[in-house]
């Protein structure tokens, strides 16, 4: 028997259907609601609200658990490669090792990019944001892979959806040497996807360049921790975007643009600059001061979450990820023993610890990818990298569901009403 939920409104008594998930909460289900009533519900940030049906990625955040098609995160960041995870995204199981060679075989022919898209990159500003650029460039491949657009067509979006994943490093690695004045590299397909990406970054034609297997493991873990994070801002806005029947490269562009906000992908960015603000441990307790007084506007960047109520379970893989590269790097930083000392005390103060104020994977990975190397601008467009295997993969699920309609979202009205137009020469 359908469970129901009863509302009482001035129009009368109406009963919706009580859904149930295969875990998590349960779902009340309002899609007649305004049919029936003339009334919707209000809720800002859609924080109360269920916009899609979904069997991709679970989140609890009260218990800090992160699942990927039901895998625990933690597990996968320690044993699976990146190539395994975008196989589970995008399929639902973890592949055979025949599935796997062909899956990583069919990802490495497509790491190429058209040539003509050499000359795209010099059309930006050398100090042009790589954001900036990969919003571009992505959105521009629909102009070059015309095979691959027809959303109607399972193959095709399977193919783009290849051709994404395999693309994104190859373009985040050539808005990085486009900043810098040095020649593309193409792509090494005898690497790993996160070698490969390593070394189109940071090598140089000139000289060969050895990938250093405790960076390549860290950039492994980065890109999984941040390959799908269910129905966050960016992988709403794919969704969104997707469900008027924009190409898939159009779709991936506009998460790309969502995700460079400050509040979402920005956020390590803007925890590393916070770590620079600070600049010295002796500082540490003046903006630890900072952060407890309601009335200064300074907030501690990469603590806490919107979603996890508890310790980020991607943050546990990211701690030991960063003291591993530290001590490979064996790196001197005045930020480095800022941000040890802040997590030290962050976890350890009764004022964090129960407001739940714990270090989250966006305090942990800039500090990482900056010991590595890369400028605090090119954080977020690693998280675009990282996370397009997860639009791409929400994006199918979403095309593939048969009650799927274009998204509109409804307001609450609060102008002026209705009033006669006056004349410019009457009106006082």
């Amino acid at each position: 028997m359908t469970k129901t939920v009863n509302l009482t409104t001035t129009g009368g008594d109406y009963a919706y259907p009580l859904l149930e998930g295969s875990v998590g909460p349960d779902v009340i289900d309002i899609r007649k609601l305004y049919g029936q009533t003339g009334q919707f519900t209000y809720d800002p940030g859609f924080t109360s609200t269920a916009s899609c049906q979904s069997a991709i990625t679970y989140i609890d955040g009260d218990e800090g658990v992160l699942l990927h098609r039901g895998y625990p995160i933690d597990q996968l960041a320690e044993q699976s490669t990146f190539m395994e995870v975008a196989y589970l995204l995008l399929h639902g199981d973890l592949p055979k090792q025949k599935e796997l060679d062909e899956f990583t075989y069919t990802i490495s022919r497509h790491t190429m990019l058209h040539e003509q898209l050499a000359t795209f990159y010099r059309g930006f500003r050398r100090d042009a944001h790589p954001m900036a650029i990969m919003c571009g460039v992505v959105g521009a491949l629909s102009a070059f892979y015309h095979d691959s657009t027809d959303i109607t067509d399972p193959q095709q979006r399977l193919v783009a959806s290849h051709r994404l994943i395999a693309k994104m490093p190859t373009i985040a690695a050539m808005a990085y040497k486009y900043s810098i004045g040095q020649p593309f590299l193409y792509p090494d397909n005898s690497l790993s996807y996160t070698g490969n990406f390593l070394r189109m970054t940071f090598g140089v034609p000139a000289e060969p360049y050895e990938v250093n297997p405790i960076i390549e493991n860290a950039m492994r873990r980065i890109f999984i921790l941040h390959a799908d994070h269910e129905q966050n801002a960016s992988t709403s806005t794919v969704r969104l975007a997707g469900s008027s029947g924009a190409n898939p490269f159009a779709c991936i562009a506009a998460g790309i643009a969502c995700l460079w906000g400050p509040a979402h992908g920005g956020a390590n960015e803007a925890a590393l600059n916070m770590l620079r603000e600070i600049g010295n441990v002796k500082r540490i307790p003046e903006y630890i001061a900072r952060a407890k007084d309601k009335n200064d506007p300074f907030r501690l960047m990469g603590f806490g979450h919107r979603v996890y109520k508890n310790y980020d379970p991607r943050a546990k893989v990211m701690q030991a990820t960063a003291e591993e590269v530290l001590k490979e790097l064996n790196l001197s930083d005045p930020v480095l023993d800022v941000a040890r000392e802040l997590e030290q005390i962050a976890l350890h103060d009764d004022y964090f610890v129960e407001k739940k104020l714990y270090p989250n994977v966006d305090f942990y990975s800039g500090i990482i990818l900056n010991a590595i190397g890369f400028p605090t601008e090119m954080f977020t467009a690693l998280f675009a990298l990282a996370r397009t295997v997860g639009w791409v993969a929400q994006w199918n699920e979403m095309i593939s569901d048969p009650e799927q309609k274009i998204g509109r979202p409804r307001q609450l009205y609060v102008g002026a009403t209705q009033r006669e137009y006056v004349p410019v020469a009457a009106r006082g």
